[in-house]
């Protein structure tokens, strides 16, 4: 989210400037590669770019055919294959093995559908934008469909296939027989809710207004609740630990940290935690200060998370010491559990089965 505002802020500026640039979006990936479906990288016409579609390695072909597409006017679809074992792969530096396809388009196509992203993000409910692929559906045309109804030229088939990956809230690839198209689902940014404002607070919204997420801080001391001290909060929520889920929304976008280091506060904010449906809860402190909230909650009738959603300690296991490191601990916790990822060592997946452990 947070680079896809710098790609918005660029795109608007560079317009109003009267500069060329292209907008490229990874629209298919294979084996291993450094980003994911719907990544985007801005190019400018001098070479300037803001984001990024792969490590950088492919930065310099990227700026000779957005140079071409500037000067048709024209989208085009382009792959990257780096899976083959040569020396023309070997001599990009990559060794990646993977293969990335990129949709790149010009000025005009770039501002209107970043426009129209940042507008479907505006409106709370999630909606699946449906770029064609293929010269049956026109390279670089594009509909939208959302639960309620479907704006442009689409086959019943691939509304079926956007439904289906709005409900799985993620991106996806699909075909039929004659139109390929990427799926890419676009939401309101996901919320940051920390609860207590003391100096751990500070690095954990910092780093969360980093990754892209709207951070709400909500404490019941009304002193530690200024904008000095959370200069990157959306907002600044004062009220009772009680009172959290009908204060802020906690709904499936939100992801909630208790950190107030009091016990009764954080037992009250867990309580109307659970009474919702966030997709995450973490709670700082040792594991028997956790069972017993967990006991604590049940003898007053409260019902607990289930256990992919409540997480306590909260953060990965990193060894984190102090609270800029502990900060990093939990937001790499709330980021494996957004993607469904396990948060273990890379190597034991995808590593080499010699350094497999």
């Amino acid at each position: 989210m947070a680079e896809f505002n710098r790609i918005l802020e660029s795109i608007v500026e560079w317009r109003d400037r009267g500069l060329d640039f292209a907008l490229a979006t990874v629209v298919g990936v294979r084996g291993s590669t450094y980003r994911g479906l719907a990544a985007r990288q801005l190019v400018a016409a001098d070479g300037t770019s803001v984001g990024t579609v792969s490590g950088g390695c492919l930065d310099s072909d990227l700026k000779g055919i957005a140079a071409r597409v500037i000067e048709e006017d024209t989208a085009r679809v382009v792959e990257f294959d780096l899976t083959a074992d040569d020396e023309a792969i070997w001599g990009w530096g990559i060794g990646c093995n993977g293969a990335t396809r990129l949709l790149v388009e010009p000025a005009g196509s770039a501002f209107e559908i970043a426009q129209r992203i940042a507008r479907l993000r505006g409106t709370q409910r999630p909606a699946a934008v449906v770029h064609f692929l293929s010269e049956t559906g026109g390279v670089g045309t594009r509909a939208v469909v959302t639960h309620s109804y479907v704006d442009g030229s689409i086959p019943d088939e691939l509304v079926v296939e956007a439904r289906d990956a709005l409900a799985m809230s993620r991106h996806r690839l699909a075909r039929t027989d004659s139109i390929e198209a990427l799926i890419e689902v676009v939401a309101s940014p996901s919320r940051l809710i920390v609860c207590g404002a003391g100096h751990d607070a500070v690095p954990v919204v910092r780093l969360g207004a980093e990754l892209g997420f709207e951070v709400i801080v909500v404490d019941d001391r009304r002193q530690f609740l200024a904008s000095e001290r959370f200069p990157q909060a959306s907002a600044l929520v004062h009220c009772e630990p009680a009172e959290l889920a009908t204060a802020v929304e906690l709904d499936r976008r939100a992801h909630v940290v208790l950190m107030s280091h009091n016990y009764l506060r954080d037992l009250d904010y867990l309580r109307a935690a659970c009474s919702a449906s966030p997709s995450y809860v973490g709670v700082l402190g040792p594991g028997e200060r956790m069972e017993r909230l967990l006991k604590d909650l049940d003898a007053s009738g409260g019902e607990a998370l289930p256990g992919e959603v409540l997480h306590g300690p909260a953060g990965l296991d990193i060894g984190a010491e102090g609270p800029l490191e502990i900060a990093w601990a939990i937001l790499a916790e709330i980021l494996a559990v957004r993607r469904d990822k396990s948060g273990g060592r890379l190597r034991e997946r995808k590593g080499p089965e010699a350094l497999r452990t």
